[in-house]
């Protein structure tokens, strides 16, 4: 199974579009956004998925209510972070990373993912820990997302193209 793994996409339509294609084309059977969509007007972009998407609330979503209530029938929200189980592995996605030493260092989950900090991160410890880096661009001059197979567990960090 192959899971595409998104986060800071702060409203930056062309690379959002970018990543949903990708995420299409690559064929991937589930996402997972970690966090600060930002704004209601984007789901008509992330619509285009076609695999189930699951997101965390980032410190940058505003109007929550009206993002759920937007992105009804595209991704499910969750407030603070995201539990779920797929294809056998323990999944744990929250937003910003305050407790990511302890909580990475457990055996209690295969994967941990986060965003907040905008910068690429895949660190293969007692959990797998994955930031996807920004899907904005906007502080690291560098979009990213990531594209994790659950089957051999290899990471695949893709840039957008400028």
């Amino acid at each position: 199974m192959k899971v595409g793994i998104i986060a800071d996409t702060h409203d930056y339509l062309p690379n959002i579009d970018k990543a949903v294609s990708l995420f299409n084309e690559r064929k991937v059977e589930h996402i997972i956004h970690a966090g600060d969509i930002v704004s209601p007007f984007t789901a008509n972009i992330f619509r285009k998925l076609r695999a189930p998407m699951k997101a965390v609330f980032g410190n940058n979503d505003g109007d929550k209510l009206f993002l759920a209530k937007s992105f009804e029938g595209i991704a499910e929200f969750h407030e603070r972070y995201l539990t779920l189980e797929l294809q056998g592995k323990r999944i744990l996605v929250f937003h910003q990373p305050d407790f990511i030493e302890s909580v990475s260092r457990s055996r209690d989950y295969d994967v941990v993912i986060h965003g907040h900090t905008h910068k690429m991160r895949v660190d293969n410890r007692e959990a797998l820990l994955i930031n996807p880096g920004e899907c904005c661009g906007y502080l690291t001059n560098r979009a990213s997302v990531v594209i994790l197979d659950l089957n051999t567990m290899n990471v695949e960090v893709l840039e957008l193209p400028a």
